[in-house]
C-alpha cells in the first residue's frame, strides 16, 4: 500500500498538511470556541468562520536537551542560617508581586499571550455539526438516474488501460503460448533425441545426410517457436465494472414554528436560533432533502424560508392548526413509503386548553406513526406547560422517534441540538 503526502503549499504560504494536524491537535478547544459562538451570534453570521483563542501553555511542546553525563564532582556552597527541611521566607520588598518595577503587579504568572488563529466557514460547519445525524434514515427507493455505485462484475476484452487485470492477462498470454507451441516443442525434442542419438552412430555420407536435415527443421522450428510474441492484444483482460442505481434517501423536514403572541421577542429569537442550526446541517449534510417551514399562531401557513426567519405576524394559539397542515401535506405529498419523515417543532408551551386533545388525536392519528423522528423544544424558563405534558405522555408510546427537549436561553440551544441529532451506531449522512 502506497501513502501519497500532497506538501504543497496553499494560500500565505502554509501547508495544508500541517494545518490539518494541528485541527486535530487542539480539537477540543476548537469544539468549545465553536460552541460559544453559537449562543453570542447573530442568526446571519451563523455560518461564518470563527477566531479560535488557544492559551499559550496549551501549545507547549516537550524540548528534548543535551545533559552533561559521565561521572562529575560537583562542590555546592554551603550557608549559616539554613538546614534541610527550612521553609525560606519570602524576600522583603514592595507590591504583591515583589518585583522592583514601576507597574502593578499580575496576580497571574502568565508571562505569555495567547494564541489565536482563523479557521473558515467549512471548518466551523464542520466542527458544529460534528458526529450527528439524523435517526433512523431509511433508503427507501432508486431517485432519479444520476445516482449511481459501480460494481465489479467479472472481466472483459475490452476496456480502459487503467483497468487492466494483470494477473488474468498473463495467465492468458500463458495459455497461448502453450497451445500454440506445444507441436512445435515436441517435435523439436524429438529431433533433438535423434541428434544425440546419431552422434553416436559411425560417421557415413548417409548419417551427415540426416543429420544435415534434422538441423534445418531444428533451425525452422526455432525460428516459428520464437515468432510467437510473448504478449498479445488477444491476452488483455480487464476489470469489468457495471453502473448500478444507488438507492438514496428521501427525506422531508417540517419545520413548526410558534408565533403567537405568548411567544416574546426573545423566545421567537431562540426557536430561530434552533431552526437556523438545523437548516444549516441540512443544507450541509445531505444532498436530497426537502425542508417545509410551518408557522402557526390560531392558524397555519406552509411559508418560504424568508418568510419563517423574518416574518412578524403574530396571534392567538391553536398548535392543532399546524399539525392538521402537517397531515394534510404529508398525505398530499409525501407517502410514508417513499419518504422519511422527520419533524421540528419549537413554542413556549402555551397552548389553549380544549385544544391539547385535538393535538393529541392529530399526532396519534397521522403523523407519529409515519414519521422517523418527532422533535419538540420548549423555550422559556417557567414551568413546564400543557403542550409539555401532553408530548411527555406520548413520548412513552412512541419512545423510539419521539424526542422532547427544554431549552432556557440561547446558551443552551447548541447542546440540546447536539443531544438531539447525536448520530448513533449504523447511522450515516445521506
Amino acid at each position: 500500500m502506497a501513502y501519497i503526502v500532497d506538501r504543497r503549499l496553499n494560500s500565505k504560504n502554509k501547508s495544508l498538511v500541517n494545518r490539518e494536524r494541528f485541527l486535530k491537535r487542539y480539537q477540543k478547544q476548537i469544539r468549545r470556541a465553536v460552541s460559544d459562538a453559537v449562543s453570542r451570534r447573530n442568526i446571519t453570521d451563523m455560518e461564518q468562520g470563527e477566531s479560535i483563542t488557544i492559551p499559550k501553555r496549551d501549545i507547549s511542546e516537550p524540548v528534548f536537551r543535551h545533559g552533561q553525563g559521565g561521572k562529575r564532582e560537583i562542590v555546592h556552597t554551603g550557608n549559616k542560617e539554613f538546614v534541610e527541611g527550612d521553609r525560606i521566607q519570602r524576600p522583603p520588598g514592595g507590591g504583591g508581586g515583589g518585583g522592583s518595577g514601576s507597574g502593578d503587579a499580575s496576580s497571574g504568572g502568565e508571562g505569555m499571550d495567547d494564541f489565536v488563529f482563523q479557521i473558515s466557514q467549512k471548518e466551523f460547519l464542520e466542527y458544529l455539526f460534528e458526529d450527528l445525524a439524523l435517526p433512523n434514515m431509511v433508503k427507501r427507493q432508486l431517485l432519479s438516474m444520476d445516482s449511481f455505485d459501480f460494481h465489479r462484475a467479472g472481466v472483459s476484452e475490452v476496456g480502459n488501460p487503467s483497468q487492466i487485470n494483470i494477473v488474468r492477462s498473463m495467465r492468458s498470454a500463458h495459455a497461448r503460448r502453450i497451445a500454440l507451441r506445444g507441436k512445435d516443442r515436441r517435435r523439436r525434442r524429438e529431433i533433438l533425441a535423434e541428434l544425440e542419438a546419431l552422434s553416436l552412430l559411425e560417421t557415413t555420407d548417409e548419417v551427415e545426410e540426416q543429420r544435415a536435415l534434422l538441423k534445418v527443421e531444428l533451425g525452422h522450428l526455432n525460428v516459428k517457436i520464437h515468432a510467437i510474441p510473448w504478449l498479445d492484444d488477444f491476452d488483455l483482460k480487464y476489470n469489468l465494472k457495471v453502473k448500478m442505481p444507488r438507492p438514496s434517501p428521501k427525506a422531508v423536514m417540517f419545520c413548526v414554528m410558534d408565533v403567537s403572541g405568548s411567544m416574546t421577542q426573545d423566545i421567537k429569537d431562540t426557536a430561530k436560533r434552533f431552526f437556523f442550526l438545523l437548516y444549516l446541517f441540512l443544507k450541509k449534510n445531505y444532498e436530497k432533502i426537502e425542508v417545509v417551514f410551518i408557522r402557526h399562531h390560531t392558524q397555519a401557513q406552509e411559508v418560504d424560508e424568508e418568510t419563517f426567519f423574518y416574518a412578524r405576524e403574530t396571534g392567538g394559539t391553536v398548535v392543532s392548526s399546524a399539525l392538521n397542515l402537517m397531515g394534510n401535506i404529508i398525505e398530499e405529498r409525501y407517502s410514508p413509503n417513499q419518504w422519511n419523515i422527520y419533524v421540528a417543532q419549537a413554542s413556549d408551551g402555551d397552548n389553549w386548553h380544549e385544544d391539547n386533545q385535538h393535538c393529541h388525536d392529530a399526532l396519534v392519528s397521522s403523523i407519529l406513526p409515519f414519521v422517523q423522528y418527532y422533535t419538540y423544544i420548549e423555550i422559556g424558563d417557567r414551568d413546564p406547560q400543557g403542550l409539555w405534558y401532553l408530548y411527555e405522555h406520548l413520548q412513552r408510546d412512541f419512545v423510539d422517534r419521539f424526542a422532547i427537549q427544554r431549552v432556557r436561553n440561547n446558551a443552551e440551544i447548541y447542546p440540546v441540538f447536539r443531544e438531539l441529532f447525536r448520530k448513533h451506531a449504523g447511522e450515516e449522512v445521506g
